[in-house]
């Protein structure tokens, strides 16, 4: 009896109930539980599964730089300019169900990616899809899709994430082609769907990464006016790598 319920839980594709069940049996310990106990042990050990495999595939899609990032492991150092009020606030994401925009800046190494990342993390979490990209592989899609036909289809994509995220924003000058792509990005979600920024550059400076100056306010205008800021400070946590000493390049 015990091996075919077994079975069907396999061929039910219920493998978690079946190892419950298996566990249970090979315990002799759990014979004192009541059968509603034992029930509600196997019936949890399924939903906890199916539930770590969609936030597995959620993080998948994602695309996360930093895929394990968690707000729970922030560090709150006074120097880094964080408020805890803040990433509370914004940690249970209902900004993103509102389609508001979340903007983080800060130098090189100060945290940006993993804190934008900790931020899609949550939401995953949360079942909200994610994806995110660098600023600069984004607009090399766009312009490679414009060319094969695919350009359309590549739009559309971009449109249905809860959250769109771009990293690294600035990095480098957008032409003006690169300029009304990027626009159509952000016109597309404006109001329906949010999306998060990182950039070292701080937002008083982002109209000059556009090369077309009315594209640039049409893009501020959608991003900024409608977004949360976090600006990053102190120095880089990033680990610093000390020379060999027996280095040939050190300057004596």
């Amino acid at each position: 009896m015990m091996n075919q319920t077994l079975d069907k839980l396999n061929s039910m594709k219920l493998r978690a109930m079946e190892q419950e069940y298996q566990r249970q049996i090979e315990l002799p310990a759990n014979a004192a539980l009541s059968f509603d106990e034992r029930l509600a042990m196997i019936v949890d050990a399924e939903w906890l599964a199916k539930a770590n495999n969609r936030l597995q595939r959620f993080l998948r899609k994602a695309n996360l730089r930093e895929p394990s990032a968690n707000l729970e492991n922030i560090n709150f150092d006074h120097k880094r300019n964080l408020d805890k009020t803040t990433i509370a606030r914004l940690a249970d994401c209902s900004w993103i169900k509102e389609g508001k925009n979340l903007i983080i800046t800060g130098a090189t190494g100060t945290g940006k990616t993993y804190l934008v990342s900790a931020f899609g993390n949550a939401a995953c979490r949360k079942s909200l899809k994610v994806h995110s990209y660098r600023v600069n592989r984004l607009l090399t899609d766009l312009a490679i899709s414009r060319g094969d036909g695919s350009y359309n289809r590549l739009l559309k994509d971009l449109k249905k994430p809860d959250l769109l995220i771009l990293d690294d924003f600035g990095m480098a000058p957008i032409d003006p082609g690169a300029c009304r792509d990027f626009l159509e990005v952000i016109d597309d979600r404006h109001g329906r769907k949010s999306i998060a920024i990182s950039a070292q550059l701080p937002v008083a400076k982002w109209h000059a990464v556009f090369e077309d100056a009315t594209i640039a306010d049409a893009v501020l205008d959608r991003v900024v006016n409608n977004a949360y800021r976090i600006e990053l400070k102190g120095p880089s946590l990033r680990p610093h790598i000390p020379q060999n000493e027996g280095d040939d390049s050190t300057t004596e």
